[in-house]
């Protein structure tokens, strides 16, 4: 009996040091990824811009000096830069430009995070599917296939001359763009993990099939996911703007950029910042959700050194 306990005691003790070293690992790979990360100066530019975008569009009504739909047609019209209570002048209906871009980010970034969010959401679970189970796979991704068939800004202005314009229904075109990316990256990690050992052992246990996906294999995927969400979150941005720019995304007056730089085609000779400041806003944003996943994807590469 003694004997029993003994080597109880001893498989204790060596379950607890694995884990602990298991824990140890974990901690190591995850303080080099952030090291790999802050070495990489563009990508932490683009996170600081990223980051102080966020905090401009949360804060926009205490950021911004006025209503961004307030008018003054009599002495507001196409104020320059640098006039008396308007830091980057009016535009031809005499509103600041600069809140209408402060709030511009708002509607910018809520769409883009709305819509890659729900894409993302879709698309992985679809992936996992696809992947776990072979005989859902070709069904699956036939019908990624007939998505991934449309260029995807096509396939945007197909969904929205069936549903209308407006930001709601270009958050459902640009989710639907972005489901069968995520379902395609998702489905190739999935495949790569599912024969592996601890997967095969789990499997004879009797470990249920979602316990196994989402426990087990889904962490395994998250960095290419996370990697191709930050890029296309620029993506996203990038078609609201020309969306809305062409008239099918927000209407006059939003403050979103694209529409704003549409507006601002008018008058280029009189005002140009109308249109110029916002196009270098969508700019920024873009260049900076572009390198954060560059970077982020060196970051997350477990043969990539620093450099």
């Amino acid at each position: 009996m003694e004997r029993n306990i003994s080597a109880a005691s001893s498989e204790s003790v060596a379950t607890t040091s694995e884990s602990k070293a298991h824990a140890t690992r974990e901690s190591e790979t995850r303080f080099l990824r952030v090291k790999r990360l802050l070495h990489n100066k563009l990508a932490v530019f683009g996170l600081i811009v990223i980051t102080l975008m966020i905090l401009v569009a949360i804060f926009a009504p205490v950021l911004a000096p006025d209503s961004p739909y307030k008018q003054d047609l009599i002495t507001g019209k196409n104020l320059g830069i640098g006039a008396p209570g308007h830091l980057l002048g009016t535009d031809n209906y005499g509103r600041d430009l600069l809140s209408r871009v402060i709030y511009g980010a708002r509607i910018s970034l809520g769409v883009g995070f709305s819509a890659v969010a729900i894409g993302l959401s879709i698309g992985v679970v679809l992936g996992l599917i696809a992947g776990y189970f072979q005989w859902l796979d070709g069904l699956i991704m036939r019908c990624m296939d007939v998505l991934f068939a449309f260029p995807g800004i096509l396939l945007a202005l197909l969904i929205i001359a069936i549903l209308g314009t407006g930001i709601g229904n270009i958050v459902i075109a640009i989710s639907i763009w972005a489901i069968p990316t995520f379902a395609r990256i998702v489905r190739g990690s999935v495949l790569a993990v599912k024969n592996e050992e601890y997967i095969t052992a789990l499997k004879s246990e009797g470990a249920r099939a979602p316990r196994i996906i989402f426990k087990h294999i889904l962490p395994n995927c998250m960095a290419p996911i996370i990697v191709n969400a930050t890029m296309r979150l620029g993506s996203a941005i990038l078609s609201t703007a020309a969306l809305s720019f062409i008239g099918l995304g927000a209407q006059p007056p939003s403050p979103e950029w694209g529409a704003m730089i549409a507006e601002g085609q008018s008058i280029m000779w009189d005002a140009p910042q109308v249109a110029v400041v916002p196009g270098i806003a969508i700019m920024l944003v873009i260049f900076s959700f572009n390198v954060f996943g560059d970077g982020l994807r060196d970051a997350l590469d477990p043969n990539a050194k620093i450099r």
